[in-house]
């Protein structure tokens, strides 16, 4: 057999699996499979450093598949080259419990780097996991020990080019210089509802070159020896990273569906599946044949890979030997252990500090804990004075500068926070970033995937009521802490004073299962004693007591987040002098006091206790499940105004004399 029969052979076992899988599930994307499987087929087999028996080396290159509707191009792929993916997880595709779900699922399938299907996230995942790359490499490397050095792959569609984020993380991506990030771009032109030109008649090629790209055309996508070729010259290219625009055609071979939107998403049918294997020249035998000559091609990736591995192995001996205190760092940053007294220099925040903005005493705690964990890197979409987010004494991390930890994102809140995912993905490092809370709806689809997948990354959200003031309603958060805290897996946390956020910013660095959202305040807000009132060790249950009724049952509960709990702790002192004795709480988060034990629960909030005013700055929805049928809430179920803040918040009704009020009422 020549090396071209072999060549088409295992390319054709790529789409030919491809489609029986989607048939059997009779659901699915064939069409990108069918099209991008030569160039996948020499990614994976010639270019790509992985090792399949070990999907969570160090060293690998990344490969991410943005359009994530061709998952099944991916599954293929990793089920051909040996990993732990089997035929019958293909068979299986898009069934319930299966490894090989709709869209390519981060943690769930062993070789998927990340969560796609959102189009255009995945290139921004893939500028993150490029960016942690630069960053590793120059925090370990040392000369003649290049233990960090490897690519990051991304697959894109004309989808994935359409979107906003694409364009967000791609101009930045250029700016960066980042050279080991390579896109292969499936030119086919055809989208769900038809030809590209529809509205989609941009030089896609001029763009990426004028975001300081190198730009690589291959005329024709089944040419394998002009892929070979276009990838060996991006992977050359030290400057710039590259898009390899390939033209392809969807659902290549099916002769009634191939260059057409019909193909998109959608089976191709029992019918087209054998006009199209005696197109291609495939036996038509039963669906889901490999031939044993092209999976003895494809398996060859595993000996590759343990063989890739084993150098790196021996590579890392040296540099052990050669740099051994640094060495020590490699195992424990990548496995994201952190280092002992890596909290010891956070401030303890007292009433003698006076009035402190929790953006501000969120500044001064990242500052305390950087120094102690070198891999806490990230930056602010523009707004860094603001959000208080730049490290002191690091520099910003820019072309040839990739060892800084100050990220400049620029105006870029949905590519900053995909980016963040990819560098938490990537290993190694803690990526935080930061914007005001009303631009939470810029952020939000990369949050919510990050929180699908378990990324830890932490969002240093400010700005976060009506209190931000003249700016207006436009820049003034209602709705947004509800947005947030309806998202599965992320926890919220609204702390009410510079000792709250100190406490805030350690639940955020210890949690690595999910992504934190830190809520600050702009205006500057009382440190709470202490000495006079509970600590603050209970935001880590979510709620605690701040301040209990005197020598019996409270009569009311007053529940509060943020800059509210000051207003709940002088209503009660107002509510004692009128005989009635209330209880506050700090309620920081709902999602870590929904993870407490239910006695811990009825503690706070006695169930006998039924007279209860929640008090938050933002729409009231929610709260019920705390307040009950005979509770009240005082929050904003409108949009603000422009006026100074002071203001604003009590002209709708945050003020102590509206608290009092309605308790009295209760």
């Amino acid at each position: 057999m020549t090396q071209a029969t072999t060549d088409a052979l295992c390319v054709n076992t790529i789409r030919t699996l491809s489609m029986d899988a989607i048939q059997k599930a009779n659901s699915g994307h064939p069409g990108a499979p069918m099209g991008m499987a030569p160039a996948a087929y020499v990614l994976f087999t010639r270019y790509l450093k992985h090792n399949p028996s070990n999907p969570e080396w160090h060293d690998r290159d990344r490969f991410v598949l943005s359009a994530g509707h061709a998952s099944m191009l991916l599954y293929s792929l990793l089920h051909l080259t040996g990993y732990d993916l089997s035929l019958d997880d293909i068979k299986n595709f898009r069934q319930w419990g299966s490894r090989t779900p709709g869209h390519p699922e981060y943690g769930h399938t062993p070789g998927v780097e990340t969560t796609t299907g959102p189009l255009g996230q995945g290139l921004a995942n893939a500028v993150g996991m490029a960016m942690a790359e630069r960053f590793l490499a120059s925090y370990f490397n040392r000369p003649g020990h290049p233990v960090v050095s490897h690519h990051t792959y991304c697959y894109c569609g004309d989808g994935c080019m359409m979107e906003g984020i694409t364009h967000e993380a791609a101009s930045l991506a250029g700016h960066l210089g980042l050279s080991k990030l390579i896109c292969l771009y499936d030119d086919n032109k055809i989208s769900i509802e038809g030809s590209t030109d529809i509205a989609f008649t941009e030089d896609v090629k001029a763009r990426f070159a004028a975001y300081k790209w190198q730009v690589i055309t291959v005329e024709d996508g089944n040419d394998l020896d002009a892929i070979a070729k276009a990838i060996e010259e991006a992977q050359e290219d030290k400057d710039r990273p590259s898009l390899i625009a390939i033209r392809s055609h969807i659902a290549f071979g099916s002769p009634h569906k191939q260059d057409s939107s019909d193909a998109h998403g959608a089976p191709l049918g029992e019918e087209e599946i054998l006009l199209t294997k005696k197109n291609l020249g495939w036996p038509e035998t039963e669906p889901f044949f490999v031939p044993q000559e092209a999976l003895d091609v494809f398996r060859q990736c595993v000996d590759k890979g343990a063989k890739a591995e084993a150098e790196w192995n021996d590579a890392m001996a040296a540099f052990a030997k050669a740099h051994p205190e640094i060495a020590e760092e490699f195992a424990p940053i990548m496995n994201g252990d952190l280092p002992d007294g890596w909290d010891a220099d956070i401030p303890a925040f007292t009433p003698e500090d006076n009035v402190i903005a929790t953006r501000a005493a969120s500044g001064t705690v990242l500052n305390a804990i950087a120094p102690k964990l070198p891999t806490l890197i990230g930056g602010s979409a523009d707004l860094a004075p603001s959000n208080k987010t730049f490290i002191n004494g690091s520099g910003e991390f820019q072309v040839m500068n990739y060892q800084n930890r100050n990220i400049r994102f620029g105006v870029r809140e949905h590519a900053m926070g995909a980016i963040m995912s990819g560098m938490a993905l990537h290993k190694g490092i803690r990526p935080y970033g930061g914007t005001f809370l009303v631009f939470a709806d810029y952020v939000r689809p990369a949050i919510r995937v990050a929180a699908l997948m378990g990324a830890p990354t932490i969002y240093v959200f400010t700005h976060d009521s009506v209190a931000v003031g003249e700016d207006g309603p436009t820049h003034q958060p209602v709705e947004h802490l509800l947005s947030l805290r309806a998202i599965p897996n992320l926890t919220v946390i609204r702390p009410s004073d510079a000792t709250e956020t100190a406490e805030a910013w350690k639940q955020a660095i210890t949690n690595n299962s999910g992504p934190t959202a830190l809520i600050l305040s702009r205006q500057k807000l009382p440190v709470i004693d202490r000495n006079r009132y509970s600590g603050a060790q209970g935001l880590a249950y979510g709620a605690y007591v701040v301040a209990d009724a005197k020598g019996k049952n409270p009569d009311c509960i007053l529940i509060a987040s943020g800059s509210e709990v000051n207003l709940a702790l002088q209503a009660r002192e107002q509510l004692a002098e009128k005989g009635v004795e209330a209880r506050v709480v700090s309620m920081p988060s709902w999602e870590l006091f929904e993870k407490t034990t239910e006695e811990y629960r009825n503690r706070v909030l006695p169930p006998n206790v039924t007279k209860r005013l929640a008090i938050e700055a933002g729409t009231t929805l929610g709260w019920e499940r705390y307040v009950g049928t005979d509770g009240k809430i005082i929050g904003i179920d409108r949009f603000g105004a422009s006026a100074p803040g002071g203001e604003v918040l009590n002209k709708l009704g945050m003020n102590v004399d509206n608290v009092v009020k309605n308790a009295l009422e209760l």
